[in-house]
């Protein structure tokens, strides 16, 4: 009976460690080693089989690639629905997030291959070309998943965005202040800088970082560091303000990033299997 506890500690322990394991590495690359079996498999069949011309998509063995192809396109657009169900074990979350990163790779030879190299303007091509957009930016996805989320954590120093916005509304009130006594062009500048929206500049701005029309900025330009004691404390009220804001706009880009190639992925997810269904339809009706 004493031995009841300790199992349950060690089932716990090891869930706990496989929660740390990134999903690339789940259960020691084992989607990883399936995707290539895949590949390889394919490809080694395609150029085992004595046929002139080559197969093609209308061929035997393209019509089995496609298939394939077809089915793990399905399969693998199912993700959104199963990160609405909770589970644990092969099929959790995390599995089937693994799956669906080497999967994914191992359709640009299964979808390849099926085309037989024949590229031409038609809706089969259409087809071929969106499923390379979709796993294009499925791979910015898993890159920008792997990299940016600790860049978001360190460049806010443990600060969420609501104790930033906080931050910054302390030294608004100390700039406002301390700028009373200036003269009216000086404390026009002061006025502009608080009165402009913390996060103007709309999605380009979000996106590169860039904030040409940071009126902080020009208003930082208008005071010098070593003139009066007012002019200095207004510069160096400036000065922490364009960092705050500079901290702020860095952790709206970083998460700008990190969602941008959703607006690429998913459209172009439903466009593909459109323009699958339209593929399979021609393909059955010309048969």
């Amino acid at each position: 009976m004493a031995s009841v506890p300790n199992d349950r500690f060690s089932q716990d322990e090891q869930r706990r460690n496989a929660d740390h394991i990134s999903f690339l590495k789940y259960k020691r690359f084992r989607w990883l080693w399936i995707a290539v079996l895949v590949a390889v498999a394919t490809t080694i069949g395609y150029f085992l089989i004595d046929q002139d011309p080559r197969p093609n998509g209308g061929s035997w063995y393209g019509y089995t690639l496609g298939t394939i192809g077809l089915g793990l396109i399905v399969w693998l657009s199912l993700l959104g629905v199963r990160k609405r169900n909770i589970s644990q074990g092969n099929w959790s979350l995390k599995g089937w997030t693994s799956a669906h990163v080497y999967l994914g790779l191992a359709l640009i030879v299964v979808g390849t291959l099926h085309t037989g190299f024949q590229i031409g303007w038609n809706v089969h091509t259409l087809a071929y070309f969106l499923m390379l957009l979709v796993i294009i930016s499925g791979i910015y996805g898993v890159v920008v998943y792997a990299k940016l989320p600790t860049v978001l954590s360190s460049g806010r120093s443990e600060m969420t965005r609501g104790d930033m916005l906080e931050e910054l509304t302390v030294t608004d009130r100390q700039l406002e202040s301390a700028a009373q006594p200036l003269d009216r062009q000086q404390a026009d500048l002061v006025i502009a800088a608080l009165g402009q929206d913390v996060f103007s500049g709309g999605a380009l701005g979000r996106l590169t970082g860039a904030y040409p029309g940071c009126k902080t900025n020009r208003a930082l330009s208008g005071f010098s560091q070593s003139g009066g004691e007012v002019e200095a404390k207004v510069h160096a009220l400036l000065s922490q303000r364009a960092e705050q804001l500079g901290t702020i706009r860095g952790h709206l880009r970083t998460k700008a990033l990190l969602e941008v190639w959703l607006f690429i992925h998913i459209p172009a997810t439903i466009a593909l299997l459109a323009a699958l269904l339209a593929h399979v339809i021609s393909v059955f009706f010309y048969w």
